[in-house]
């Protein structure tokens, strides 16, 4: 009898899976033309931004710097990081082209439809960082060139979100992170409108819709995943969870003078409510109850642990949440010393 390696099973599993996968390509591509929009459509930064070939330019950017003269450090902080992780596309583009099943071809111009799908939603992202950095960098709040060297630094590192290139696992981590994108801007805008900046407010606001968009993109990728192959998804929404969900600027400090700068960012969302333990352990719940986990059927015996493992975990995460401690006031680098005029 020939016994199969680990690697072996994993390179198995990856091949059914990007097989899967593969079929998905008319379904991806309709939803790119449903969901996405042309960027004829799109709102643009310069949308929310002054416009400096105006002649009243300096006196819309005064008003700007008065707006966010009065938005504390911390929620500064807290859109900072964020603008830092819409920041690291290049990363993220890449690391989709290559997961199996997606672009065998290596072609980026490729009419299929996963491709298409990562061209397109790249694009509407960029804007994000774009929108971000523009406000950021006109509001006089931040040191500048910190940012924009932790912006460098993560680049520079990369991004492994730990899927083990299997495309199951990275669209379930793309499920959660899109869901997760969206609660942080949300609440990131809440706390600006009640800093009395109602058009960062509405920033956050317009970004957490594009998010919220993508979020339904992929995890309605997902749902077709558990109606073709139950076992396969199962299985690899366990191994995802298993490993923990990372964030993708989690190696923003690597290498660098602080290399705990994105625990530190992190806990100050925790401090602040922008992205909690208890939104972990509710993005968890909300997936699970999305994909029918606790109701699915005709499991093997793995994916049957599997399922009992993932129908307790969102309780388990609730449990860890109400331990966590308030952390302490954090002032990072990425704050002006010198207050805005």
């Amino acid at each position: 009898m020939l016994l199969m390696s680990k690697s072996d099973n994993i390179n198995y599993e990856v091949e059914k899976n990007a097989e899967v996968v593969s079929q998905l390509n008319e379904l991806v591509s309709a939803t790119v033309d449903s969901t996405l929009m042309d960027p004829d459509d799109c709102w643009q930064p310069t949308d929310f931004l002054p416009d400096m070939a105006q002649p009243d330019a300096l006196d819309q950017v005064k008003l700007l710097r008065e707006r966010a003269a009065g938005i504390p450090d911390t929620i500064i902080t807290s859109l900072v990081g964020n603008m830092i992780t819409e920041e690291a596309l290049p990363s993220y583009q890449t690391y989709f082209n290559m997961l199996e099943g997606v672009n065998e071809d290596g072609n980026l111009t490729s009419p299929k439809g996963w491709v298409r799908w990562t061209r397109a939603w790249t694009a509407e992202e960029n804007r994000h960082g774009d929108l971000l950095n523009k406000y950021l960098y006109l509001s006089g709040r931040c040191d500048m060139r910190q940012v924009e060297q932790t912006i460098h630094r993560l680049i520079y590192n990369g991004f492994d979100p730990r899927s083990e290139k299997d495309p199951y696992q990275a669209i379930i981590y793309t499920s959660f992170q899109e869901r997760a994108t969206k609660i942080s801007h949300v609440n990131t805008g809440k706390l600006a409108d009640k800093a009395g900046d109602l058009v960062l407010g509405r920033i956050c606001k317009q970004i957490a819709g594009d998010e919220a968009r993508h979020e339904k993109a992929y995890k309605s990728f997902m749902t077709r995943i558990f109606e073709i192959d139950p076992n396969g998804a199962m299985l690899a929404f366990e191994k995802m969870m298993r490993k923990q969900i990372v964030m993708p600027a989690v190696l923003m400090g690597k290498g660098g003078p602080n290399p705990s700068i994105f625990d530190q960012f992190s806990a100050v969302t925790q401090k602040i409510g922008v992205y909690t333990g208890w939104d972990y352990a509710r993005i968890i719940d909300h997936l699970v109850k999305l994909w029918n986990v606790e109701t699915a059927t005709g499991l093997n015996d793995v994916a049957s642990k599997a399922q009992e493992y993932l129908a307790g975990l969102s309780a388990r995460y609730e449990r860890l949440a109400e331990r966590m401690k308030v952390p302490d006031e954090i002032n990072l680098a990425w704050l002006s010393q010198i207050k805005p005029i």
